[in-house]
């Protein structure tokens, strides 16, 4: 008995000691090393915030001013419909190619070719190309019987494949641009497989490109068809509601320049062409096109009013992998053109600045890092150590005021903004990620997942009333990233309500709930593979 009782004494006495010297290195390295690390940090932090209200700011002043005074585009610019010509008869139209992409979207390529098949112009003065890049048999049949099913019915389409997909869309893009039939066509309009433009599309952006020659790019608005889907698609509805009715505006109406959207646009193929046409050594073609026909001394228009329907990714791998590719290219294009653009001589000092400091700077870089570093890591870490503090301007004001000037793009979600809130702090961590891989040119920087459209997917893969469930693997829905944030945040949550005098515990204690959420799977739709 006392060899078992001296035995069982060890343990404790060991335990004791662990803990001890565990609290000895904390005290040895906090001061000199922790502390002075983590007041760098909050400085470094609040300095981005402040970039970002500042930016946040001077686009909501200037998208009153817009919305007040600013003259709509079609009175901007020279806009006139255009009308027959006796004489001319249809040669008086511009010849327009409109060029569908696509890679095994057997949910949604009847909607896409059936839209552009019904894009209203004279029959003779329009080519409908579809690029098919899908490597599943089955679906590049389906999609070549419905081109064959359009152009038994009169209209001028073409299906276009190739032996390889090198360079993903731009690649696809690039080699549609090729052919013969291209070089009579004055402009190309651009539509992803789940966008379906309304007949009257090209009546109302041809025009600013056939009567102001200076107009390279016309954009219209995404408009999203099932943003009521789910919360997810609400919460990225509010986003990008934000970039369409301020970014894009504000950056057309004051510098004739913003992000082409890949989609749901109009080119002229001169300056597509002048401008070095498609190159795809980012995942950001689109936007890497934009910036070098801007340098080029090119003017974009973005018409607010016209709007295309499209598709929100509705399930959570979907959206990740999209928002890894809209985070990460952009950040590797300005790595590859920040000194193309300083160096230019076509274009003003301040549209230089606008474009290197607001659009790709602050917007791409700044506004990912310290939405992610600030309020996911450094903020609950001034909780575990009370020597560092963060001014209540830094981590009240500021971000309740970035925040209201974010949701305001979308009035009916405002109920929604705490959601949105919490839901923007978990994609930062994948959106941080992804611009430092861009920055660095690190492993995935030229990752292209294609983003996969459901259309009725959602419908017919839900599991009929009574029956069993499908097995669910999982790795299908486990994202331990999310989960290690969950718990730090959750742990601080606790140190703070027990110990801490910030009364960060709230906030902290929510976005752990949203870290495991999205940890355990449980955002957007969950449709399982048969």
């Amino acid at each position: 008995m006392d060899r078992l009782s001296s035995t069982s004494n060890i343990f404790p006495a060991g335990r004791d000691d662990f803990t001890g010297q565990l609290g000895l290195i904390w005290q040895v390295i906090k001061e000199p090393l922790i502390v002075p690390v983590l007041k760098l940090l909050v400085v470094v932090c609040l300095g981005m915030s402040v970039m970002l209200f500042i930016e946040r700011v001077y686009m909501g002043v200037v998208i009153v001013f817009v919305k007040l005074f600013w003259k709509k585009p079609n009175k901007r610019y020279k806009w006139e419909p255009i009308k027959d010509d006796i004489e001319l008869g249809n040669s008086a139209y511009p010849m327009v190619l409109v060029q569908v992409p696509m890679y095994n979207e057997k949910e949604v390529y009847q909607l896409s070719i059936g839209a552009a098949c019904g894009l209203s112009w004279p029959s003779d003065r329009i080519i409908i190309q579809v690029l098919d890049d899908s490597t599943d048999p089955a679906i590049k049949g389906l999609v070549e019987a419905e081109c064959q099913r359009w152009a038994s019915k009169g209209i001028n389409i073409k299906y276009e494949i190739r032996d390889n997909r090198k360079g993903y869309k731009a690649g696809a893009l690039k080699e549609g641009m090729k052919h013969s039939y291209v070089k009579q066509c004055d402009y190309v309009a651009i539509f992803d497989a789940d966008f379906q433009p309304e007949p009257d599309f090209l009546w109302r952006t041809i025009p600013f490109l056939s009567r102001n020659p200076e107009i390279a790019l016309v954009q219209a608005r995404w408009k999203f068809v099932n943003s009521d889907e789910c919360l997810m698609t609400r919460m990225q509805e509010m986003s990008l509601d934000y970039h369409f009715t301020v970014e894009q505006e504000v950056g057309s109406a004051t510098y004739a320049f913003f992000g082409f959207n890949g989609t749901a646009g109009v080119w002229r193929i001169q300056a597509l062409n002048e401008a070095g046409g498609w190159k795809d050594r980012t995942t950001v073609e689109d936007m890497d096109l934009a910036v070098r026909a801007s340098l080029k001394g090119w003017k974009f228009v973005y018409v607010g009013d016209l709007k295309v329907k499209n598709e929100l990714p509705s399930t959570f791998k979907a959206f990740r992998y999209q928002q890894h590719r809209w985070s990460c290219g952009p950040a590797n294009l300005f790595r590859k053109m920040a000194m193309e653009i300083l160096k230019n001589k076509k274009v003003s000092l301040w549209k230089k600045c606008y474009v290197i400091y607001s659009f790709f700077f602050v917007r791409k870089i700044v506004a990912h890092i310290v939405t992610f570093l600030f309020y996911c890591v450094v903020l609950p870490a001034t909780v575990l150590i009370p020597e560092v503090s963060v001014p209540k301007w830094g981590s009240v004001y500021i971000p309740s005021v970035v925040t209201l000037l974010n949701a305001v793009g979308t009035p009916r979600s405002l109920h929604l903004v705490v959601f949105w809130i919490l839901f923007e702090n978990v994609m930062s961590l994948h959106r941080t990620k992804a611009t430092l891989i861009g920055l660095l040119e690190a492993g995935r920087v030229n990752e292209w997942v294609v983003t996969e459209k459901l259309g009725d997917a959602t419908k017919s893969k839900l599991p009929a009333k009574g029956t069993r469930k499908p097995y669910i693997r999982i790795g299908e829905r486990l994202h331990l990233l999310e989960l290690c944030f969950g718990a730090y945040l959750f742990f601080c949550g606790c140190y703070d309500f027990a110990f801490g005098k910030n009364r960060y515990y709230i906030f902290l204690f929510l976005q752990a709930t949203a870290f495991f959420i999205a940890g355990f799977g449980y955002v957007g739709t969950f449709v399982p593979h048969s």
